[in-house]
């Protein structure tokens, strides 16, 4: 039986600091493999209970013309921090990795977002943290890991690696 090709790698990301050592596990797999990054951030939408206000005050044409502005600025706002962050970590690397990268962001819930842009770019594998923003350990890779159909490599965040 051959090993399955890796041509596509789907590396999540919030973007904070503690990312960081998961990006260069990204890149240096997908250097290794000969493999395209596409980076996803994932923004969660507004919880029911701040719908439902924003409802009871607003128009639903108004809560729907704030709603599309509000996700093109996040867009735009995010599409520039993820060039700005694979630019300073692609800098900071000892050496040179040629590595072709797709951002992405999507509205929605983390798990199934992960899941489903994973499943629609037919991606071999994911990367992403084992801990959440505050060290914890995060349930968005549990549930990834439990759900995914596909290898998922997690890498600790926050650690310094020798």
């Amino acid at each position: 039986m051959a090993l399955p090709d890796i041509n596509t790698i789907l590396y999540t990301t919030s973007l904070g600091k503690h990312t960081r050592p998961v990006f260069r596990h990204a890149v240096k797999l997908a250097g290794a493999l000969n493999a395209k990054i596409v980076i996803l951030h994932v923004v969660e939408p507004i919880g029911e209970m701040g719908s439902a206000l924003i409802k009871n005050y607003l128009p639903d044409d108004m809560v729907k013309k704030m709603h599309d502005e509000g996700i093109n600025t996040i867009h735009q706002e995010m599409h520039e921090r993820i060039k700005t962050f694979c630019a300073e970590e692609m800098n900071s690397l000892p050496e040179e990795i040629n590595v072709e990268m797709e951002y992405v962001i999507v509205e929605g819930n983390h798990t199934d977002s992960i899941l489903n842009e994973a499943k629609k770019r037919n991606v071999q594998m994911v990367v992403m943290g084992a801990e959440n923003t505050f060290g914890r350990h995060s349930h968005t890779t549990a549930q990834v890991v439990k759900h995914a159909k596909l290898p998922v490599v997690i890498v600790p965040t926050g650690k310094k690696y020798d």
